[in-house]
């Protein structure tokens, strides 16, 4: 099978590339790039007006599946992945039951080769059932295909257990994703301040994500070994990694597009689809996010993809689960409140969605080279639409994206040369 892709501009973070190629694709590799590929082909894309770029990879989401498919599954979830571009994903271990040994991850990995749309790489979890009292065993959940391991949705409390982790995970050329929450100032349904006052809710602190990312940088800079901090929401965590980062401390961390989109103001108009956890932040604490993805401070973007069902999200704010689904509205996100204001590229967007998060997990994508396997995502730029409910494809609703005017929609996902995703 040959695809060629004619007069797209390629967008390519680790050869510099952003210029009007033509590429051959043939079976699951790319074949050839050059100005004009006049080869005959089984299908010819015209890619006219439009950006291509590696695929995008998103290590941090959720899947729901095995446990809580009423939410979502690990079908309707690639569906979505694919429809927001999204080549490769990486689920994170809070289902039921937990995969905390090979044979639950191993399902997990064979219902993602039955579904076939994308490259599924799942996390172990941290500790047997993310009950934070004893850990799992890395080695042999590495060895059955963890991509690295997190107790996400649940913060490691012992910090003894949580170095142990971090250093086992380091030993095997893995990591440690922390989910940080220290519990005894997280209680609460939205950010503390104003507006939690005005609809009379409990407030999270800031600090009940500060605190933990300081415990991991300590740990991450005492011992020697590398620890990545998940979805960073405040101004504080965002400096305190930028500086262990000047010390050379092998910390790396995330964020989500909603953190450099909205603020916790978003909660009067969108309520429960506004809610998740860390919770939306202040004005000072957006522009801190947006700085740190333009220093470098910020590794990669991801979603957080955290579908829930409708009834969940109809209760009250104080009693509704945290989450929001992501993988369809990242790209347009990123566009709106990154590229088109002028703080990154697209050289940029591609090295923090596709070549950075390809470098954490250490797998060979996140380019787009002759040789390489075909994992690629054609979008336009410039394309406007409204989200509405009906054209969510997630098997969930829970977005404050919702009947909003969004930029830039995505045309083709291709997954090892093959369309897993056509507008």
């Amino acid at each position: 099978m040959q695809i060629i892709l004619k007069n797209g501009t390629l967008i390519d973070y680790k050869t510099n590339t952003n210029d009007k190629y033509d590429i051959l694709i043939e079976n699951d590799k790319i074949k050839q790039i050059s100005k004009e590929i006049t080869t005959q082909a089984d299908q010819i894309i015209d890619c006219t007006n439009l950006n291509i770029i590696p695929g995008m990879i998103d290590i941090h989401c959720h899947l729901r599946e095995p446990g809580f498919e009423y939410k979502e599954t690990i079908e309707t979830g690639s569906k979505s992945a694919v429809a927001g571009g999204f080549t490769t994903i990486c689920p994170m271990p809070n289902t039921k039951p937990t995969p905390d040994s090979a044979n639950i991850l191993q399902k997990i990995i064979e219902e993602a080769k039955r579904v076939n749309l994308c490259n599924i790489l799942p996390y172990g979890s941290v500790s047997k059932g993310e009950k934070g009292e004893e850990l799992v065993n890395f080695e042999e959940l590495k060895q059955a295909g963890a991509i690295a391991f997190s107790d996400d949705g649940m913060p490691v409390v012992n910090s003894r257990l949580m170095r142990e982790a971090i250093i086992e995970a380091d030993k095997l050329g893995t990591f440690v994703a922390s989910h940080c929450e220290e519990k005894s100032v997280a209680q609460g349904a939205i950010n503390s301040g104003k507006v939690a006052e005005e609809l009379g809710v409990q407030g999270v602190l800031p600090e009940a994500e500060e605190i933990m990312a300081a415990r991991e940088i300590v740990i991450s800079e005492t011992n020697n070994v590398r620890a990545h901090i998940c979805h960073i929401s405040t101004k504080t965590t965002k400096n305190m990694i930028r500086d262990a980062k000047k010390r050379g401390v092998k910390i790396t961390c995330e964020t989500c597009p909603h953190y450099f989109t909205f603020t916790v103001d978003e909660v009067k108009t969108s309520g429960t689809n506004a809610k998740m956890n860390p919770p939306l932040r202040e004005e000072k604490d957006r522009q801190a996010i947006i700085e740190g993805l333009k220093e470098g401070t910020i590794d990669c973007i991801i979603t957080d993809h955290a579908p829930h069902s409708k009834e969940e999200k109809q209760n009250e704010l104080s009693k509704a689960p945290n989450g929001i689904i992501g993988f369809e509205t990242a790209l347009s996100a990123e566009i709106m409140n990154l590229v088109d204001p002028g703080h990154i590229n697209y050289l940029d967007l591609v090295k923090l969605t596709s070549y950075n998060p390809a470098q954490l997990l250490k797998i060979d994508k996140g380019t787009i080279q002759e040789g390489k396997i075909a994992d690629i995502t054609i979008f336009d730029p410039n394309e406007e639409y409204t989200y509405t409910e009906d054209k969510i494809v997630s098997k969930a609703k829970n977005s404050p994206f919702i009947n909003k005017k969004l930029k830039g929609k995505v045309k083709y996902t291709i997954v090892g040369g093959k369309i897993v995703y056509q507008d």
